[in-house]
């Protein structure tokens, strides 16, 4: 059953209607609803396409948050073969808010890592919800440094609100472990792949994703803070969020313009969730031509290439 979003409401009534007409077609099995029935899907199609136009950057944050939007583990069985997860920091705990393993990518062997937020309620609460505590950051170092031992390309799907900000978090060193994993992806001699498949929430999202190239899909985000943290902070009210979504530029469109990220993945019509195969598969391709790139780059060559990557972000308004 397909999850309506709240300014999807004129597309929810379409579909309503075609269900209302498909249970009277099996009470009465002579009335003839087929024309009927494909009037309204195409009527449906044509203003989901014409609504997914023009998403306000609110608009965009719903869908980057749908759940039923493909999730880190969605796309790991998607396009990694062989995948063999790799868990533990080796200094406190296994993190399950991060996905984490050797695997091959239209054959080639690549480290992978990602944030994963599950899709019920057992597992979101399993996965903390996607927000990784410090020993899911010493995990990434870990298998980052692994990944340039043995000369491996590193993918990162980044899916995260932020980073968790428990009490345990933070008496764990939350801060120091995001750090150290933002210096690691910037020091890395092996080429770095990222992409934004949802929220990229603060350090927490960039702690994987100082990547050679940042790709983003076009209805996720990406920021600093969630909208609705800005709005806590800027006017004390959270159901602000709105406004402050407006403001922040978190769209793929804007990040773009300010060289943050390198390149949009196009969605489906209605979002990543309404096809879900298609959306996945049009990433292995973006990754592929990403990797295709730095083919033949030495160690130095991509750390300078990262470096500075990250240091002309903004430059080109100035």
């Amino acid at each position: 059953m397909t999850i309506f979003l709240e300014f999807e409401n004129q597309i929810a009534e379409l579909y309503g209607k075609v269900e209302e007409l498909k249970a009277l077609a099996k009470e009465d099995e002579a009335m003839s609803i087929d024309e009927e029935v494909a009037q309204l899907e195409a009527k449906a199609v044509k203003q989901l396409g014409e609504l997914y136009k023009d998403l306000d950057p609110w608009q965009k944050t719903q869908v980057a948050r749908h759940p039923d939007r493909p999730h880190c583990k969605d796309y790991v069985e998607a396009l990694i073969t062989d995948f063999t997860p790799m868990a533990g920091d080796r200094k406190f705990s296994e993190d399950l808010a991060i996905i984490s393993g050797l695997g091959r990518f239209r054959g080639e062997p690549v480290m992978v890592i990602g944030q994963e937020k599950g899709h019920d309620t057992d597992s979101r609460l399993k996965r903390n919800f996607g927000m990784a505590r410090p020993e899911g950051y010493r995990k990434a170092v870990r298998l980052m440094e692994m990944a340039e031992k043995f000369d491996l390309p590193v993918i990162s799907f980044v899916d995260t609100a932020g980073a968790y900000p428990g009490i345990g978090a933070e008496e764990r060193g939350q801060a120091e472990a995001i750090a150290r994993s933002t210096d690691c992806c910037l020091g890395l001699g092996v080429p770095i792949v990222s992409v934004i498949i949802g929220e990229g929430g603060s350090g927490g999202a960039i702690a994987i994703a100082t990547a050679n190239s940042v790709l983003m899909l076009e209805h996720s985000i990406y920021s600093v803070i969630s909208p609705e943290g800005a709005a806590s902070i800027l006017w004390k009210d959270a159901t602000k969020a709105k406004d402050a979504a407006q403001s922040m530029k978190i769209t793929a469109s804007d990040l773009k313009g300010f060289d943050i990220i390198d390149d949009i993945i196009t969605e489906p019509v209605g979002g990543a969730h309404r096809d879900r195969e298609k959306a996945m598969q049009d990433t292995g391709e973006a990754i592929a031509n990403a990797l295709e790139g730095y083919q033949g780059l030495s160690a130095q060559e991509l750390r300078k290439h990262r470096r500075d990557k990250f240091l002309n972000i903004g430059r080109s308004l100035s």
